[in-house]
């Protein structure tokens, strides 16, 4: 189970994210995802007010000397317009600035991993991840992923350089890589779904759950109430199950949560309950 810094940077409470970071540390999580563009306010998700709050920034500040085993996967991509708005990198150059923008403010000389984020454009992929690859040549980045694309990117990535990992939308209610998720795991690849929780809702995210009440009529939080734990929990723990190569990366700014989230790694379904959520 890792942990995705997106959602640290909402609220202006600096103290609180750095805690959060602390204890999954704490925890063991040794997966931490994030990305220069996780910021706020005026970044992906709206936050609180104050000055602009860098996920990464976050991470340094809470966990440097950072701990010996602890991975950093960062996403490159994706650009805040000066003007206000979104772009995405599609030049050496502009790649190159983005992970500057990585080493700077997470205060490494090399990054443990950074997935090449898809946004709109495909149709310079293999140029785009090819100036990453020159870039981990250079030593400036150890490992290389991909973010939001399908089997035939990844494809064309590799004939470039090795990919770690693919990182792309997947829950129980949201399978539209199913496959790919499937090839990974054949090519001995990890994949890192995201809104594992949140499912078709995206960023805006489900609402939480307090205990065990239902939260939605679907199969996971039957078996939740059951259990006697959260509907989320069970997401997180369908989503492990897909696979010794798939990881989760659930985002929250709340300890508590963070704890809950942890926690759902122990759970091991039956065959009965992943048949009945893969019905659904």
């Amino acid at each position: 189970m890792g942990f995705g810094s997106m959602r640290l940077t909402v609220r202006a409470d600096r103290e609180r994210a750095v805690r959060v970071l602390r204890r999954a540390v704490e925890l063991g999580v040794d997966h931490i995802d994030t990305a220069a563009f996780y910021f706020s306010p005026g970044g992906i998700l709206d936050g609180e007010p104050g000055p602009v709050r860098y996920a990464t920034a976050l991470i340094r500040e809470a966990l440097t000397p950072y701990p010996e085993g602890l991975m950093i996967v960062t996403k490159v991509g994706p650009d805040p317009l000066a003007e206000g708005g979104w772009g995405e990198a599609i030049t050496a150059e502009q790649l190159r600035r983005q992970v500057e923008e990585n080493l700077r403010r997470l205060g490494v000389e090399a990054l443990d991993l950074v997935n090449l984020r898809i946004v709109r454009d495909r149709e310079r992929f293999a140029e785009r991840f090819g100036a990453l690859a020159e870039m981990r040549a250079e030593g400036l980045i150890r490992h290389l992923g991909i973010s939001n694309v399908g089997v035939e990117q990844l494809g064309e990535a590799q004939r470039i350089a090795p990919v770690t990992c693919v990182q792309n939308a997947f829950a129980t209610d949201l399978r539209r890589h199913e496959d790919l998720l499937r090839e990974c795991g054949a090519r001995g690849i990890a994949f890192v779904p995201f809104f594992a929780i949140a499912g078709p809702k995206r960023e805006d995210g489900p609402k939480r759950e307090s205990g065990v009440t239902a939260g939605d009529d679907g199969p996971e939080w039957r078996i939740a109430r059951e259990r006697g734990v959260t509907g989320h929990q069970v997401r997180l723990a369908w989503t492990l199950h897909q696979g010794e190569h798939v990881l989760a990366i659930p985002g929250t700014g709340d300890v508590a949560h963070l704890e809950e989230n942890v926690a759902a790694g122990a759970i091991r379904l039956t065959a009965e309950e992943l048949a009945e959520i893969d019905q659904r």
